[in-house]
């Protein structure tokens, strides 16, 4: 019975008496310890630098300062420094932060936990870098007029200071986004293109020739050397630009900055046109296989590819059941249906498929 009323009684002691009870000085040194030894193995301490005591393993190289060959430093996460401990000596700076990337739910929240800005990248003016003046006036409104008026001075100035080769790359690459866009060109393509047509800016070859000839040029030799070529006309179709002064543009273009381009292989385009033409992933398989066997037998020579790969196509849209006619064909690829009939009797004849081709159209 007593032992039952005192645990009752323990039960009941108030939380503040409950506090205030002393904790053994065993359990104190040991969490003495425990701190100490986590301090040694890289804690941050209270100013937020975080103290490491660097351990040679065998094959390892020891950081050591290079001013009083201590190894032991701080790493300021906020500065991104790594500071010796015993004489201040920077050792490193610039350090990348490799802590977790917190997710933000809202614009407060992403602007607090933001580290960088928005990579560089060709495809604007000014690399993404600066800030302009008048975008939007939609906050106009809740200002005084005093100060919209001064808002209307600085965007006037802003937009006078500017420099020709900003304000001509700004109309450039907004010329740019809109043909590769209507190309369905990727992004690599988009961002090469830009860095040439900035180059070609550099060295003084858009003066005198139009901008748009130019930007078609290049257009046309990113596109083939990354394995997504486009024909003059489909180019000449997204600028308004003829074909004759893109094809003049393209050789000067190359000449100048060095460009060598290889001709354009028909497999490139295969994907494309069977895409327009709705034909499936065995028809292209196909129409691949029958151009590789053109090319080692050595077909391919002195032929264009456009034209080429419309009759692979074809070829293969009628061994695999999905017929499409001639005139389907060269309306999608831009040929005339005697440049496919041309190509379809040499790669039959050559290759052997008259026999294969005759059963299947029957």
């Amino acid at each position: 019975m007593d032992d039952q009323k005192q645990n009752h009684a323990q039960e009941n002691i108030p939380r503040r008496q409950i506090d205030e009870y002393d904790i053994p000085d065993e359990w104190k040194q040991e969490e003495e310890q425990e701190e100490t030894e986590t301090l040694e193995e890289g804690e941050e301490t209270e100013e937020g630098y975080e103290v490491r005591q660097e351990e040679a393993e065998e094959g390892d190289t020891v950081l050591t300062c290079p001013e009083c060959g201590a190894q032991r430093f701080e790493e300021d996460s906020a500065k991104g420094e790594l500071i010796c401990i015993e004489c201040g000596t920077v050792i490193d700076e610039d350090r990348i932060d490799e802590s977790a990337e917190w997710r933000a739910f809202n614009a407060e929240e992403k602007e607090k936990k933001a580290r960088a800005g928005q990579p560089l990248t060709y495809t604007k003016h000014d690399m993404g870098m600066s800030t302009e003046i008048g975008k939007g006036s939609g906050e106009l409104y809740k200002v005084s007029g005093n100060k919209r008026a001064q808002y209307y001075r600085l965007r006037k100035w802003h937009k006078r200071l500017t420099k020709s080769k900003d304000r001509n790359l700004g109309f450039a690459l907004s010329e740019l986004n809109s043909m590769i866009s209507n190309l369905n060109l990727p992004e690599s393509v988009h961002e090469e293109t830009a860095r040439l047509y900035e180059k070609a800016v550099d060295q003084g070859l858009v003066r005198g020739r139009s901008m748009e000839s130019i930007i078609s040029a290049l257009i046309y030799i990113v596109a083939r050397k990354q394995g997504t070529p486009r024909t003059l006309d489909e180019i000449s179709d997204a600028s308004g630009i003829e074909k004759r002064e893109i094809g003049r543009a393209y050789r000067y273009v190359a000449r100048e900055l060095g460009l060598r381009i290889l001709p354009a292989k028909p497999q490139d385009y295969v994907p494309r046109f069977a895409g327009k033409l709705q034909l499936s992933g065995e028809v292209q398989a196909r129409a691949r296989n029958i151009l590789k066997e053109a090319r080692e037998r050595d077909l391919l020579s002195g032929r264009g590819p456009t034209g080429l790969a419309a009759a692979a196509l074809y070829i293969a849209a009628v061994l695999e059941g999905e017929k499409r006619t001639q005139r389907e064909v060269a309306d999608v690829v831009g040929v005339t249906e005697v440049t496919i009939r041309n190509r379809y009797k040499e790669l039959a004849e050559k290759l052997g498929l008259e026999d294969e081709l005759e059963e299947k159209s029957n």
